[in-house]
């Protein structure tokens, strides 16, 4: 086993250890992703105040709570419809929390041009989610694209854990904004092809007759 596949291994050992002592404690989904946000604005705060390394390692406990409440519905028979429309709800506000908090700490020390930046990071977090929202009613699927909100998680870590939050800004606002140009081009050809196969006359079906 290599090194990466052995920590991948334990920490899906600590995250199913958790989520049996959340299932025990019959504590109910719904109620889980909601300590995530409340954990996520705790983060924005620090954000906010300017001590980026305390606000990386509460997002990654905030982290804990999106990655668990799922597996605890399955673990207890609580998946819902609801459950997942209302995950996907709050994970929108926790992203805008974190981003708002830079925001305020950009705005503070005057450093006009990174809230601008910023500002373009929030309008790609956003758009990313809904592009795909608004394309699953027009054709099956619209998965295509890097920058989801895994990875938009992991990079503010990354800038706030190593002081690196402006190139890491630099990216997200980048490749997010690419990602939706990318899923705005999928679905023009996804769609132009649905609507190609039904304007397409029918193949009549030849009947043979015998003698």
């Amino acid at each position: 086993m290599t090194i990466t596949k052995a920590i991948g291994a334990g920490a899906n050992s600590i995250i199913l250890l958790i989520v049996r002592g959340l299932a025990l404690s019959r504590i109910h989904p719904n109620v889980l992703t909601f300590i995530g946000l409340l954990i996520n604005i705790g983060a924005a705060v620090l954000l906010a105040r300017g001590k980026f390394v305390a606000a990386g390692l509460v997002i990654i406990g905030a982290g804990i709570f999106d990655m668990v409440d799922g597996r605890v519905a399955r673990a207890t028979g609580q998946v819902t419809r609801f459950g997942g429309f209302f995950d996907s709800v709050l994970d929108r506000y926790s992203d805008l929390a974190l981003l708002m908090g830079l925001l305020v700490y950009y705005a503070s020390i005057n450093r006009n041009f990174y809230v601008v930046l910023t500002a373009l990071v929030m309008t790609a977090s956003v758009m990313v989610s809904y592009t795909r929202a608004r394309a699953e009613n027009t054709i099956p699927m619209c998965k295509v694209g890097f920058m989801e909100r895994p990875e938009r998680v992991v990079l503010l870590i990354i800038g706030a854990l190593f002081d690196r939050m402006a190139p890491v800004l630099w990216i997200v606002a980048v490749v997010g904004n690419l990602t939706v140009i990318h899923r705005m081009m999928f679905t023009f050809s996804e769609a132009r092809q649905l609507e190609e196969t039904q304007l397409r006359p029918p193949v009549a079906k030849s009947v043979s007759s015998s003698n």
